[in-house]
């Protein structure tokens, strides 16, 4: 099998500049105030529900340079049955689940309790935000075919 034809992010950014600036602005908006480790794993996790090999391997990179144990990126598909996680993970990451997977939406509801009793209102905004911005960016570089970083 032949690997799928793609692009360079950065030939991307240059076609398209203000798209990039854009999302950027938007995952700025989303990650204020909240954890980096609890920000990787919520990208990796949605990451790995759009299938988007680009924006996984990026986030995996720096889910393990924010400190992320390697174990823990290897659970995080599994993260309803893996233990490890903590409870904060844990609500982010239903959240996740519950916006990116259409299959899920039934249990929104639940996912938005748990994430607000456990971040408050206005974290759990952001958080909301932080999964619109990297669904946005899975959407793109996952289509486009856009080239996966090198594993760091």
């Amino acid at each position: 099998m032949t690997e799928p034809a793609g692009i360079e992010f950065d030939d991307f950014a240059a076609r398209l500049p203000e798209a990039v600036t854009a999302l950027r602005a938007l995952s700025q908006v989303g990650s204020q105030g909240i954890d980096k480790q609890l920000l990787e794993l919520l990208k990796v996790r949605a990451s790995q529900l759009n299938g988007c090999a680009y924006c996984l391997q990026l986030h995996s990179n720096w889910a393990r340079q924010a400190g992320v144990p390697q174990a823990k990126l290897d659970r995080v598909a599994a993260w309803r049955e893996a233990p490890g996680f903590a409870p904060e993970e844990r609500a982010v990451l239903a959240w996740t689940e519950a916006l990116t997977d259409p299959q899920r939406h039934d249990e929104i509801e639940a996912a938005r309790r748990t994430l607000e009793e456990t971040f408050g209102e206005q974290r759990a905004l952001r958080l909301t935000v932080a999964v619109a911005a990297i669904n946005a960016w899975n959407r793109i570089a996952g289509p486009l075919g856009i080239r996966p970083p090198a594993a760091s």
